[in-house]
């Protein structure tokens, strides 16, 4: 049999990473609580209102996606550069899913259809709720985040317990055909097989994701990756905060969650309040009013004392979504000319001719070289050019073949030659 092709260089990559699936086309999930705010965050990331946003349990009841645009200062430069008629940036598929509540693994509320919403996407947004609110019930009449987090991270490991016994069993059958055995007959199980089992099982019976694992050896991260296991996401941790607090950067709920997330095997954790960014995106048609908007909630800290860089008020909607597609090991390439400039999306450890499958399978398939310069040189040298001239002549427009590792903000042409035959 020949060598499986290799499609991309894994090492260096995250665990999460290594459990995924290798494909392009990746997604974030919200996932939390009732009325913690992922309906209004998911309308917020893209830019508009149409995931409904209502203040009763379940209101979302089949998962509402939205693509959000990657903010990306080296794909507006060149958009800038080129004034293509046609632009086309990456994105970032996010999904709204209903609440969780306690008792889900085991089918209160809404709770087995939402699992399986999890289960479909690759990374997870774990949204909890540090605010207050009269208005907004909480599912537990009280604002415990700790205990939120605790609560959604039990469920999904409970889930993924029970889906071990599905895959023992379904290994056990794949032995049983190989070997063919007998039902009666005892089921000799490989070796790599019991000790990633006994590995994730442990995981998970002291509630922690099997994406924190620290001892599991290539073979182990192969197999498992086809258990289909929710824990094996990458997971950004938000934190739904007041108004107030965003503005003065605290709240005494920060440094609790911090310490369960580090127990937990560690994570992003972004602080941002969907009070300010509505408030914020509701003035989007008037630039002014939007910075003036700003403005007054840094005076708010300065007023409070508060003063430097980090209680400059800002959106941390463009921090989300690079946070995500971070957390998915996601990259951009660009293509550009006169008609076109364009992003295009990849995981990392991507090698050039899959690079150019995304384009088109055909670029794969007759891969021949890519013709590669780095971002910031093309800046550097193109002296406000529309061509990669001053580039070449300066050596930094190179030649790459079929094992070449793409990076980020690589600017691409492939060359490919597919002979069609004649009928």
């Amino acid at each position: 049999m020949p060598p499986k092709k290799a499609s991309k260089d894994s090492s260096g990559l995250p665990l999460s990473a290594r459990f995924a699936r290798c494909k392009n086309t990746l997604s974030m999930g919200f996932v939390g609580l009732p009325n913690v705010g992922k309906s209004t965050i998911t309308n917020l990331l893209c830019g508009q209102n149409h995931a409904e946003a209502a203040n009763y349990p379940f209101c979302t009841i089949d998962p509402n996606e939205v693509q959000c645009v990657v903010p990306d200062k080296k794909f507006k430069y060149l958009v800038e550069t080129w004034k293509s008629p046609s632009i086309i940036p990456a994105a970032l598929k996010v999904v709204d899913i209903a609440g969780l509540i306690k008792g889900a693994s085991e089918g209160a509320g809404l709770g087995n259809a939402f699992l399986s919403h999890i289960a479909a996407v690759d990374g997870i947004f774990h949204l909890v709720r540090a605010f207050d609110s009269d208005e907004i019930v909480h599912v537990d009449d009280s604002i415990d985040p700790v205990r939120d987090l605790e609560t959604i991270m039990g469920e999904l490991c409970i889930k993924d317990i029970a889906n071990l016994e599905n895959v023992e069993n379904a290994e056990k059958e794949k032995v049983r055909k190989e070997k063919g055995l007998s039902r009666s007959a005892a089921v000799p199980m490989t070796p790599t097989f019991l000790s990633a089992f006994e590995k994730v099982k442990s995981l998970l019976e002291s509630n922690a994701p099997v994406s924190t694992g620290t001892e599991f050896t290539e073979g182990e991260i192969d197999m498992i990756r086809d258990w289909g296991l929710i824990t094996t996401k990458p997971v950004v941790y938000i934190v739904n905060m007041s108004k107030k607090n965003f503005i003065r950067k605290g709240s005494k709920w920060l440094p609790k969650i911090k310490e369960w997330v580090d127990s937990h095997g560690g994570g992003k954790i972004i602080p941002m309040s969907a009070a300010f960014e509505q408030e914020y995106f509701d003035l989007k048609d008037d630039p002014a009013s939007q910075k003036a908007y700003l403005n007054e909630c840094t005076e708010l800290a300065r007023k409070l004392g508060l003063k430097g860089p980090a209680f400059v008020a800002k959106s941390v909607i463009p921090q989300m979504i690079r946070s995500g597609r971070d957390a998915l090991c996601l990259q951009s390439f660009y293509t550009m000319g006169p008609k076109e400039v364009r992003a295009w999306t990849i995981q990392r450890g991507t090698l050039a001719p899959q690079a150019a499958g995304v384009i088109h399978t055909d670029f794969e398939k007759g891969f021949i070289k890519a013709e590669v310069c780095n971002f910031d040189d093309f800046k550097a040298l193109h002296n406000g050019e529309k061509s990669v001239a001053k580039v070449k002549d300066a050596g930094k427009y190179r030649q790459e073949g079929k094992t070449y590792v793409m990076q980020d903000g690589d600017i691409c042409v492939f060359m490919h030659n597919v002979n069609k035959k004649k009928k």
